[in-house]
């Protein structure tokens, strides 16, 4: 799951994202067609066959795996390394050896490279500030940027909008903005269309500095990077006595490089009601990725291949509908893979996509099991998605439901890869298990565990490998997915089509 690169889990707005053709290489025959029908003979069995037959046990070879390349490869698995490139043949060669029609899609990148990033208080009290640049930033010139500081105005939407910042009072100078409620590049336009220099953007809670960031180098207008909550707070409060100066200073490389995504078909089922199902691929360059998401890779696999043995033990007769599964790189860049894979698509090969199940994190050490709030019964963030996500998430709660295993929703915030899905229209859901999110004593007694501690202590970071998972929580999900493909696969009754 990507690091947020908005401020808050209130999603303003999805930015319509795109994707890829659905062109497949061609390989032996995995799955017939099955005769169109409004109920498939066998709606029900194949999802019980599913659940019976894809299990943590099994997965957990496609998590050996996933480690093993990590460590064979500078401890990571990040989009444009070898790490990566290994992840992606891995998948692509299993699936091919089980008759899917399984192509790569290659798209570019960027991958920035930090080597400066420092803010200074000049004056009688000088003194340096803990700094993070923002991923694509621009960089300042050389010897750093000197400009007084210019305090956005902190309301519920602390500088995202032109009334954030008074006519006048920000030209030449560098905008300190409190982190809150719209993306960063929200922020930053603002800043530079109010005249700023550069931007700052202070943390709202914790005590290290906003780690933020844009999709591309074109999205980096101005000098961008993020500091402490305390920071922050103390540069608000001396502004306010009087004008204070700074030097910003930031040096960061962009480098292009090529990566790719991993598409497999079953070769029979309607094209024009195909069930998507995806999962990121790759890590972040900190770490080998396993919970994040080697989890959700590995769920994939494991029932992508035993759909393919469900095809075969039964003669070749397939599932009524085309099942897609899609596993994205540089999800961790900002959702380039699957943004990519929409937009590549017509608008024919969008209306045939019926849905789109994700699946992001699902073996957190501190487990939450969470559902994507396709209602928006919940009230909070995002509102609901696309006409058929509510019955997705009542798809998912039932199963958990009936299984005895406890499950609350969460909201559509755009970080993961259905955001390019339901910006297009497309209904989804999904689980996951929690990322950097801290969990309530509440939800301790609910699930166990530790409360106050994250859900995931290891994200984004070395300790993400395969001693750090809950196992049990990802045999359930292993559950979740086989029992949604299986369902989906047979028939699209309880979407109402």
């Amino acid at each position: 799951m990507r690091a947020i690169r908005r401020n808050s889990h209130r999603r303003r707005s999805i930015p319509v994202l795109a994707a890829l053709a659905a062109a497949a290489v061609a390989a032996p025959v995995l799955l017939a067609a099955a005769p169109a029908a409004v109920a498939h003979p066998r709606e029900g069995r194949l999802a019980r066959e599913l659940v019976k037959e894809a299990t943590a046990k099994g997965a957990y070879r496609h998590l050996k795996k996933f480690q093993q390349i990590a460590d064979a490869n500078g401890g990571n698995r990040a989009a444009g390394t070898p790490g990566h490139a290994a992840s992606a043949a891995y998948v692509h060669d299993t699936l091919k050896k089980a008759g899917y029609d399984v192509s790569y899609q290659d798209f570019d990148i960027h991958e920035a490279h930090t080597r400066t990033e420092r803010t200074t208080v000049l004056g009688q009290d000088s003194r340096e500030l803990a700094t993070a640049a923002f991923t694509f930033t621009r960089s300042t010139p050389a010897g750093g940027l000197t400009a007084p500081l210019a305090i956005a105005r902190v309301d519920e939407t602390p500088g995202c909008t032109a009334d954030d910042y008074p006519a006048g009072a920000f030209t030449g100078k560098i905008a300190l903005v409190k982190r809150g409620a719209c993306t960063f590049v929200e922020k930053q336009r603002a800043a530079a269309a109010a005249g700023a220099l550069g931007v700052i953007v202070y943390n709202h809670s914790g005590t290290t500095p906003v780690r933020g960031g844009f999709a591309s180098p074109a999205e980096g207008i101005i000098p961008s990077a993020g500091i402490t909550l305390a920071d922050g707070e103390a540069l608000t409060a001396a502004a306010g006595k009087g004008e204070v100066t700074v030097r910003l200073d930031l040096d960061q490389e962009h480098l292009k490089k090529t990566t790719r995504n991993v598409i497999a078909e079953t070769r029979g089922g309607r094209s024009d009601r195909v069930v998507t199902v995806g999962a990121h691929l790759d890590s972040v360059a900190e770490g080998p990725g396993i919970n994040d998401n080697g989890s959700g890779s590995a769920g994939l696999l494991e029932v992508a291949l035993r759909l393919a043995e469900e095809g075969a033990n039964k003669r070749g007769k397939g599932p009524a509908n085309k099942v897609r599964f899609g596993w994205w790189s540089a999800e961790e860049l900002g959702l380039l893979g699957s943004e990519h894979y929409v937009a590549q698509l017509s608008g024919k090969q969008k209306k045939d996509i019926a849905l789109y199940l994700n699946f992001d994190m699902i073996a957190s050490p501190n487990p939450v099991q969470f559902v994507y709030d396709g209602d928006d019964s919940d009230r909070t963030g995002a509102g609901a998605g696309p006409a058929g996500s509510a019955q997705i998430e009542a798809l998912i709660n039932g199963f958990l439901d009936r299984k005895g295993k406890p499950h609350e929703g969460s909201d559509f915030d755009g970080r993961s890869d259905y955001g390019p899905f339901i910006a297009n229209g497309i209904p989804a859901g999904g689980t996951f298990t929690g990322a950097e999110g801290v969990k309530t004593p509440e939800q301790a007694e609910r699930y166990g565990g530790t409360a106050g501690a994250p859900y995931d202590p290891n994200y984004h970071g070395a300790g993400d490998d395969l001693k750090n998972l809950d196992l049990k929580v990802f045999d359930t999900n292993l559950d979740v997915i086989a029992y949604a493909v299986g369902t989906y696969a047979e028939s699209l009754r309880s979407l109402g089509t």
